[in-house]
């Protein structure tokens, strides 16, 4: 991570003060949103419509907070409730532009990690594109029949039926002031009018339902080899890196479960090469299952991946199927 990336860090989340600078430039912020959202609020465009309904998973802050998890849990969950559940991204990190249906081998240079991730892991139809409706619609040829939007709370353009904001509960939200000067991409009004927020880690507060991410497991990036549980390096030192919103998150999970962490962060949706794994000493390599899909080309027999499983209550699941339902009857 860029000694850049590191001030912003301890700016945003661990009190250092704002540069001026930075303030100056929240106005400028604020006012390309209400500029972007402007066509929309006088009537002159409209969010498009597709034909099934669309479950928006995303955050009011920059960076990763858990959503691609709880996509993932989403589309498990209803998939066992007799949906046919797909996932359409902006594919953030990747060239394709799309719309693009992802194939089962998807190359995350061109449409992202999360997209792949989350076509390994759950299994479902996903689509990338900047034009996430005709993405979606992409999902509706394939026999889709509800549509999960990872990372789209903010892009107005395509309409939803549920939205589902994802709080990291160690970071929540930062100052609490807007880009640039904070983390946050919307004011914390907004929150009032989503009626799921999730809390990943922490302490859950009022209103919010609670999300526990559970990486027991060491899967061999190359899948050459046997998967261990993590208790398996209990004692050991291991290089650990992550290419995440939230580094840390991933650093102290490791820690644990006992192992003797040596951290490496980097940028989110870091562009990963060999020698960024060139540590010379031949200790195992653990990284986050986001982080491994971009370094199977140039794997290790000691590069593992950690692989996480979001939990929740089951009464959360039943409320989204209740309000899903809902929707599809109008």
């Amino acid at each position: 991570m860029s000694t850049f990336a590191q001030r912003i860090t301890r700016i945003w989340y661990d009190g250092e003060p704002v540069p001026w600078w930075l303030r100056l430039l929240v106005p400028a912020y604020r006012g390309l949103r209400r500029l972007h959202l402007a066509p929309y609020a006088l009537g002159l465009r409209r969010p498009a419509r597709i034909a099934a309904p669309v479950i928006v998973v995303g955050n009011l802050t920059a960076g990763g907070s858990g959503k691609t998890p709880l996509a993932i849990a989403l589309a498990e969950n209803l998939r066992l409730h007799g949906f046919r559940p797909g996932v359409v991204s902006r594919g953030y990190g990747g060239t394709e532009t799309g719309p693009l249906l992802l194939d089962d081998v998807p190359d995350p240079r061109r449409v992202g990690d999360e997209p792949c991730v989350i076509r390994r892991r759950a299994g479902v139809e996903v689509a990338v594109g900047r034009d996430r409706a005709r993405a979606a619609a992409l999902l509706l040829e394939r026999g889709v029949n509800v549509v999960i939007a990872d990372d789209g709370l903010q892009h107005v353009a395509l309409a939803r039926d549920i939205e589902i904001c994802v709080v990291d509960g160690q970071r929540r939200f930062g100052n609490g002031l807007l880009l640039p000067a904070g983390p946050l991409r919307e004011p914390l009004a907004r929150l009032d009018t989503i009626p799921f927020r999730v809390c990943n880690g922490g302490a859950a507060q009022a209103g919010e339902i609670p999300m526990r991410l559970v990486g027991d497991v060491a899967v061999p990036v190359q899948r050459a080899a046997a998967t261990r549980p993590l208790d398996a390096f209990a004692g050991r030192r291991v290089h650990a890196v992550a290419a995440i919103g939230n580094p840390e998150r991933f650093f102290l999970a490791l820690r644990t479960h006992g192992i003797e962490v040596v951290p490496h962060a980097f940028a989110d949706h870091h562009a990963f090469a060999p020698a960024d794994l060139a540590f010379g000493d031949g200790l195992p390599v653990l990284m986050t299952e986001k982080d491994a899909v971009k370094c199977v080309p140039f794997a290790e027999a000691h590069h593992w991946c950690v692989p996480v499983r979001a939990e929740l209550p089951a009464s959360f699941f039943d409320a989204v199927i209740e309000r899903l339902r809902a929707a599809k009857a109008r």
